[in-house]
């Protein structure tokens, strides 16, 4: 674990108290929301097993989750639905979904970890590669991003459109959700913008 703070002491011994690590999940899905969070956690502090949320069970997402949010100095969560996703690309929408997650923090943030990405905001900021498995404060944001979507997925989405089978693929372009987008057509909450290349390889089959 010692490696996961190596980006964070760096920035505490320039006296960065409050260091956010920002990341997002559901950047790739063909249906909801792209989620992100912010998440300030106390200097020094080490949460064994904290690793980007891909690498975990979802047990185990589930138990770092409430750790996370137990230990944290603030968490912050950014929606963007897919309509805007639409209108603005999904590379904006990621930025953004960041930003309002950092808007979002009880605790102003005086420095910034980011997975990959720029937030536009003032305040000073890293982008760093892969942050999820090289940094904990990331890795601990990608693990309340996780589960957040997932809930959704499961929960409140999956009620809204039983039929293709959210809680099970997560919004991801499964060839079972394909089937289901050619039976049964995109709800309000597929991307549009993401469907124009969907089925060319099917259709080049033919």
């Amino acid at each position: 674990m010692c490696n996961l703070l190596s980006y964070e002491k760096e920035y505490w011994n320039l006296s960065y108290q409050h260091i956010a690590g920002i990341d997002e999940v559901g950047r790739g899905c063909l249906f909801g929301d792209v989620v992100a969070a912010a998440v300030i956690l106390p200097q020094g502090l080490i949460i064994e097993e904290v690793n980007d949320s891909k690498k975990l069970s979802p047990k185990k997402r589930d138990l770092l989750y409430d750790e996370i949010m137990k230990q944290a100095i603030a968490v912050g969560v950014g929606h963007v639905d897919a309509k805007m996703i639409d209108q603005i690309n999904i590379k904006q929408a990621t930025r953004l979904a960041m930003k309002i997650a950092v808007e979002q923090l009880s605790v102003t943030p005086d420095f910034m970890l980011v997975d990959a990405e720029k937030v536009d905001l003032s305040i000073p900021q890293l982008a760093v590669i892969k942050g999820d498995a090289n940094s904990q404060s990331i890795a601990a944001a990608s693990i309340i991003a996780k589960v957040t979507r997932d809930r959704l997925c499961q929960g409140e989405w999956n009620a809204m459109y039983p039929e293709y089978g959210i809680a099970i693929h997560k919004g991801y372009a499964t060839k079972m959700h394909r089937e289901q987008i050619q039976a049964l057509g995109p709800t309000p909450m597929h991307r549009r913008s993401f469907m124009r290349n969907l089925f060319v390889e099917e259709q080049t089959l033919f």
